[in-house]
């Protein structure tokens, strides 16, 4: 089992920046990877970030390459998404997931296992 607490959403200005952190714990050495994933009001959920937990490869939604970066902590068996040049449409309940099947595709929300309860980030304009 592993237990995904996401933590770090709040209000910003567009433009502005946050940083979203997902406490990992239970077996995350085995997990493949850690991601992250968005759900804006009256859409579905989907992919924003992943990374692999033991070569850290990082994988990236094209609307947030350049802006949001993903990055892990072997140590504390943590996960963080570094969110800047926030817009509006980043306004979202943020999602940590983990994936435990190696060599899945990890933008795809079907190979996550676990997931967490989510933080909400708003961003204003």
């Amino acid at each position: 089992q592993v237990q995904l607490v996401e933590s770090g959403g709040g209000l910003v200005q567009a433009g502005g920046s946050l940083r979203l952190s997902c406490a990992a714990s239970g077996r995350t050495f085995r997990a493949y990877a850690l991601g992250w994933f968005r759900q804006a009001p009256g859409k579905e959920r989907e992919f924003v970030a992943a990374i692999t937990w033991g070569g850290g490869n990082t994988y990236y939604e094209d609307t947030v390459k350049g802006r949001f970066t993903i990055s892990r902590d072997a140590a504390k068996n943590a996960v963080y998404i570094q969110m800047n040049s926030l817009e509006p449409e980043d306004t979202a309940v943020y999602y940590c997931a983990a994936a435990i099947r190696y060599g899945v595709t990890l933008t795809t929300e079907g190979v996550y296992a676990y997931w967490g309860q989510g933080t909400h980030v708003t961003v204003s304009s």
